[in-house]
């Protein structure tokens, strides 16, 4: 018998993502990274190890002030830019291979840099439940002071901490254990930021809002179910209406759209991974109809069961 799972251990499970560590920056003032656009199916992230960085908004909002123990995701993938907040032209850099991983250094002479940069990988179909319900920029601040830091925060700190050791030595393994430990660092990202008392947008705001974790609970644990408005919004002690409202609210979409996306990646897991028959695959992501799902899916994922299977 397995376990139940909770929702995220449950969008882990049907959307794996797999961390891995590009640099580790050790830069002077003054310094500046301008990152081109991820490739599709990448999330960037930077980890903050010391000193402070600027992220810039390239919708022209106000920059984002880093310090240590501050965590970037950028879900979107889109081009970014971090800098030392100087305004002053940045000393060219030059990476250099280390033990497991490539270290960039510059001959900046003022406020120093430590930044750990790399990237989640994702499989195709799991790209848009992810993307499309994560913050485009997740910032999580993990440097409250121990006093006043909660259990997932301080074994943040303790992860980050690990990860600067085994960036720092010749350790045998090293590259794998960098590599796992991104991996670890994008679940406890997503448990830190959904625990926080602002809570970004999308899922994480969802999770962070007690009285819709039934629902979303019971979306994730079970797909397949025939649940309907009525009955998600009775898991959760609310009528109708407001359950609409208030998932709207704090997801941005509505739970249909939700639990399409669910079914659909998990159908689309399925065609990869399995030889079941179109039919057992449409029934165990919710469908009576075959047909009804071969439209659903083409319509989610651009392309028929068939030739997503082929693919």
């Amino acid at each position: 018998m397995s376990p139940p799972l909770d929702w995220l251990s449950r969008l882990l499970e049907i959307t794996p993502v797999r961390g891995q560590l590009d640099l580790r920056c050790m830069y002077g003032a003054p310094w500046r990274i301008d990152q081109s656009e991820s490739a599709p199916g990448e999330i960037p992230y930077h980890v903050v190890l010391g000193g402070t960085a600027v992220l810039d908004d390239p919708a022209g909002g106000k920059p984002q002030q880093l310090t240590a123990g501050d965590i970037v995701l950028l879900a979107d993938g889109d081009a970014h830019a971090l800098h030392d907040g100087s305004g002053k032209r940045a000393k060219p850099s030059r990476e250099r291979a280390v033990a497991n991983l490539i270290l960039s250094e510059n001959a900046g002479s003022g406020a120093r840099l430590d930044m750990l940069c790399g990237r989640f990988v994702l499989a195709p179909g799991h790209v848009r439940l992810l993307r499309g319900y994560l913050p485009s920029r997740l910032i999580a601040h993990a440097s409250a002071q121990p006093e006043a830091a909660t259990d997932t925060g301080l074994h943040l700190s303790n992860l980050l901490g690990l990860m600067r050791v085994e960036t720092s030595g010749d350790s045998l393994g090293g590259r794998a254990m960098l590599n796992a430990l991104s991996t670890a660092l994008f679940a406890l990202t997503l448990r830190f930021a959904s625990e926080s008392q602002e809570a970004p947008e999308g899922l994480l705001a969802l999770a962070g809002y007690p009285r819709l974790a039934p629902a979303l609970e019971a979306m994730f644990h079970d797909p397949a179910h025939p649940w309907t408005l009525p009955a998600l919004a009775q898991l959760c002690n609310m009528s109708r209406a407001t359950f609409v409202r208030l998932f709207q609210e704090k997801l941005g979409r509505s739970a249909s759209d939700l639990l399409t996306d669910i079914r659909m990646t998990m159908a689309a897991n399925a065609l990869r991974t399995s030889s079941a028959s179109t039919g057992s695959i449409a029934e165990m992501a919710g469908y009576q109809s075959e047909a009804a799902f071969q439209r659903a899916f083409k319509l989610h994922m651009g392309t028929t069961p068939a030739a997503w299977r082929r693919g």
